[in-house]
């Protein structure tokens, strides 16, 4: 593997549609080309520095997890062996590994989350007010307790540089209707029940995940990424302990590093060290090698 960042893509006679937090993607008639780059964001915000590796770890992760659950529901996934790409994309070495050629759909205007823990933001409003999203959960419980069902907390599909913002069950149906509302709620859990099962023998726990869902025509697919450690919050099942924030595989270590600083989580972000880059890509390397990739 190559350690070179990779911050944007150029494909000479390939139409960018646009560039994302952290993806690239491109036209390719029938079908489009999902290229992860360096970019690592934080509150919404893109930083300067890219991390090493991260796309193809957030690519080979997602790759691994479309197969695992394509008996659970369909995926966009057409191609993501690079020696199968068409000819015009294997003049671009620099995208090997980190691309993925997938069906054109129409994405549903939700983030499909669910939670077996409780951290980050679920922790945050429990201490609140004893619920998370409208679920009341029991009262005495400490940060990273496991909840005793995994529950459906969705969120607004926020355009880069703004906010997701938790909505309830209802807000979904009014956005998506009834039937489809209860498709993508029973989806994601089964999705995160069989994915902890997986991660679980690998000595891994999915605190959270979030997923995204089109439409190929009227059919619900699975899109986006999956399960990777940019969509999910991974721990070391080694060394888990209930009341405190656990150690984990994914960005959390430079959203840390951010908050230490006296940045108003607005664009312009500050520059990363060299040595927080450096931790930070071996995390993610880490996680990748946990799933033997």
């Amino acid at each position: 593997m190559v350690s070179k960042v990779l911050l944007e893509s150029n494909l000479p006679g390939f139409n960018l549609l646009s560039r994302g937090k952290v993806r690239d993607m491109y036209d390719l008639g029938e079908n489009l080309l999902l290229l992860a780059t360096d970019r690592i964001s934080a509150f919404d915000v893109i930083l300067p520095q890219g991390i090493p590796q991260k796309g193809r770890v957030l690519t080979q992760i997602s790759r691994f997890w479309f197969e695992k659950t394509s008996g659970i529901i369909d995926n966009h996934l057409v191609e993501a062996d690079f020696e199968k790409f068409p000819d015009a994309l294997k003049k671009h070495p620099e995208i090997e590994g980190r691309s993925l050629i997938v069906k054109k759909a129409t994405p549903l205007p939700v983030e499909c989350v669910v939670r077996g823990y409780l951290s980050g933001s679920a922790y945050k409003s429990y201490r609140a007010g004893g619920m998370v999203c409208g679920i009341p959960l029991p009262s005495g419980m400490v940060e990273s307790q496991k909840l005793e069902m995994p529950i459906f907390t969705p969120s607004t599909k926020a355009e880069q540089g703004e906010h997701d913002e938790n909505i309830s069950f209802e807000q979904v149906v009014e956005l998506v209707g009834n039937e489809r509302a209860a498709t993508l709620r029973d989806t994601s859990l089964a999705i995160y029940e069989m994915a902890c099962e997986i991660a679980e023998k690998l000595g891994i726990i999915i605190a959270d995940t979030k997923f995204e869902f089109g439409l190929l025509g009227d059919k619900l697919i699975l899109i986006d990424e999956v399960l990777t450690p940019d969509s999910s919050r991974f721990w070391p099942m080694d060394g888990y302990i209930p009341g405190r924030p656990q150690p984990s595989f994914d960005k959390q270590f430079v959203r840390d590093y951010l908050l230490s600083l006296n940045w108003n989580k607005k664009p312009p972000a500050p520059d990363l060290p060299g040595d927080i880059v450096e931790k930070t890509s071996k995390k993610y390397l880490q996680a990748m090698k946990l799933f033997s990739l």
